[in-house]
């Protein structure tokens, strides 16, 4: 409550160089206001402000000590603040011109009755109304006012109506509520501050605001962060924390900290140092404490799957800047922008480290194990849908690798990505080049890996598989923009090559048992042809028939593509010879295909089930190591 010594009403907001007795008055020049008081006017003030503030004496057994001034009538509410504002007008004219004077003490006793009234008004329209300044209300009163609806009071002829109207219009009605207890809130802060009782005004917003703004933050589901919590928290439960930190960190600062921020600036905007105060005592210690999750997060065991949890904490943080600067822009409560900056900054380094992990991951894969007829593996099937997955995170992600380009001689590089053009690719070109570089290892690691079949056309086909497979990631995401055509248009070169070397290791011995030259056979010489091409094309066909190609495009083009090369041909050699070997006996056993079967027959390609039944024939071994080099850097 209001302490009986304090009468410095004419002082500054700080309660801290206000007089502390009457005494002292006697020590200050005259105030210029005090020329415009007459004797007369000064009786007539103090008079005035008696009837109305002892009517509102709190500690009267009248019905006033128990009910609301502000809510009971506002009129008489503006006419208390007006009485207020009077009666210190006069104690400042007494104080220059009869210090002694039995008016000065009662003007004393009346301003302590008035300031323990306001204080408890005060208390109470903080207390009872909470709804109205709950801070999505609040916020919505970014425009008000600064001015107090009290200021004019003498000078137009003011009802319950006009207050509404000065809360604006076109708001809504929750909003135009929230306007009139903000502008009582002011009124009153306005009204103590001036009169040297500022210290107890404060005392009660700052206790009553606080709690609040921990009470919402405790029901976003925001804790008292410390750093051991995080050393015992498995990742599932640290993963469903930074989603719900997320979503309550928009909230928080957005709303919560903002119309703290709003509510603040408004009651008490007529002293910088008052709400620079209030604003630091009620909201300091809880932003900081929301900003220090994401660095505790940060310094948990580096591992590139929990990258994108990273990349969310990093990008929501970057989101909110621009409001935690705009909200936290006292000098005082600068701390919370250096621990939200500090958690960007561990942020980044660890995101960065999980990238280093990722490539380590892809170049350590140490899996034996072949992938059955030269299908995709499992790691270019991985590793591809994690790259994907990071390239939606492009604008993080350029932050980050920006600051740390690539340590490596990137030219090989630089002529697979598009050239910039424009200030938005070049400020992805680190990006592009760090995908790119990801990808090569990838390919690099698929190399070592093709060279484990024994069949030198199973790593061709191997190879084509996934590189196929990533062609077809990178074509169908963003990494085709970050990428660009010239990556596509090398790589298919490469994958068309692959196939091509395919085609010819598993199908040459087949291509060449028929005669290249158009010639004259001889019967017996037709019959060896024959049986020549119809055991290399079962050996051919055993082994092909069981191996695999997903991609039904890839599929379908070798199948068209081998058979361009082998049906034309042998379908005129069966055209010309067979007639010749008309009267051979048990002919169906010599000439076992028709041209037609042949189609069929690589029609059924590829899909990993075998179709003819015959003896195993041993796969051929041939050294892979030479022929399937990507110029692969080391490391």
């Amino acid at each position: 409550m209001a302490k009986k010594a304090k009468f410095a009403f004419f002082s500054s907001s700080s309660p801290k160089s206000l007089p502390s007795s009457p005494s002292s008055f006697t020590s200050f020049p005259a105030s210029p206001l005090s020329q415009n008081f007459t004797q007369s006017s000064m009786e007539e003030a103090v008079e005035r402000a008696e009837a109305v503030i002892r009517k509102w004496d709190p500690n009267t057994p009248s019905f006033t000590k128990i009910v609301s001034l502000f809510n009971h009538s506002r009129k008489e509410a503006k006419e208390f603040i007006i009485c207020v504002r009077d009666l210190r007008k006069a104690m400042h004219f007494l104080v220059s011109q009869d210090s002694q004077s039995p008016k000065l003490a009662l003007a004393q006793t009346l301003m302590q009755i008035a300031m323990t009234r306001l204080e408890k008004e005060f208390f109470q329209i903080l207390s009872s109304n909470r709804d109205k300044l709950d801070p999505e209300s609040v916020s919505g009163q970014s425009s008000i006012s600064s001015n107090s609806e009290f200021e004019d009071i003498m000078q137009r002829d003011d009802d319950d109506e006009d207050e509404i109207r000065k809360a604006g219009e076109s708001i809504t009605q929750v909003e135009k509520a929230s306007a009139v207890v903000m502008s009582d809130l002011k009124a009153i802060a306005e009204s103590m501050i001036s009169c040297g009782y500022g210290k107890e005004c404060v005392k009660i917003y700052k206790r009553i605001r606080k709690s609040i703004v921990d009470e919402g933050l405790s029901l976003l589901g925001i804790e008292t962060y410390k750093g051991s919590r995080f050393h015992r928290t498995d990742w599932v439960t640290l993963e469903h924390m930074i989603k719900n930190w997320i979503k309550a960190a928009k909230i928080g600062v957005a709303t919560l900290f903002r119309g703290e921020k709003l509510l603040c600036d408004h009651v008490f905007s007529a002293s910088n140092s008052t709400r620079e105060s209030c604003f630091y005592e009620i909201a300091y210690e809880a932003a900081t404490n929301l900003f220090k999750f994401p660095e505790f997060v940060a310094k948990e065991k580096k591992s590139h799957e929990r990258i994108f949890s990273l990349m969310d904490l990093q990008a929501a943080i970057s989101d909110l800047w621009q409001d935690v600067e705009m909200i936290f822009n006292f000098g005082s409560v600068a701390g919370v922008k250096s621990q939200a900056l500090s958690s960007l900054q561990k942020l980044k380094v660890s995101i960065h480290s999980a990238l280093i992990d990722f490539e380590s991951t892809i170049q350590k894969d140490s899996t034996k194990a072949l992938t059955p007829g030269g299908g995709v593996h499992k790691l270019t099937r991985s590793t591809m849908g994690f790259i994907s997955s990071l390239s939606k995170h492009s604008r993080v992600l350029s932050e980050i690798l920006a600051d740390h380009p690539l340590p490596r001689n990137t030219r090989l590089l630089d002529s697979y990505v598009r050239t910039p053009v424009s200030e938005d690719e070049e400020h992805n070109h680190a990006l592009s080049v760090h995908f790119a570089w990801l990808i090569l290892v990838l390919l690099c690691k698929l190399d070592t890996k093709a060279e484990h079949y024994k069949d030198v056309s199973l790593s061709y086909l191997f190879l084509a598989n996934n590189l196929h497979f990533i062609i077809e990631t990178v074509r169908s995401t963003h990494l085709r923009d970050l990428l660009g055509d010239d990556w596509l248009t090398n790589h298919t070169d490469k994958l068309n090559a692959y196939a091509a070397n395919y085609e010819i290791a598993a199908w040459s011995n087949v291509y060449m048992s028929l005669p290249e030259e158009p010639t004259d056979l001889s019967p017996e010489e037709a019959k060896t042809y024959f049986r020549r091409f119809h055991t290399a094309f079962e050996e051919a066909y055993m082994k092909q028939s069981s191996r695999v190609v997903a991609d039904a495009k890839l599929r379908d083009g070798l199948k068209v593509s081998i058979a361009k090369k082998l049906v034309p041909e042998y379908r005129e050699f069966y055209r010309k010879y067979l007639p010749m070997l008309g009267q051979e006996r048990n002919i169906e056993m010599l000439v076992r295909f028709k041209p037609d079967n042949l189609e069929n027959y690589i029609s059924d390609l590829f899909h990993g089930t075998p179709i003819l039944s015959s003896s195993s024939v041993s796969s051929s071994s041939s050294s892979s190591s030479s022929w399937m080099s990507l110029g692969c850097v080391s490391g």
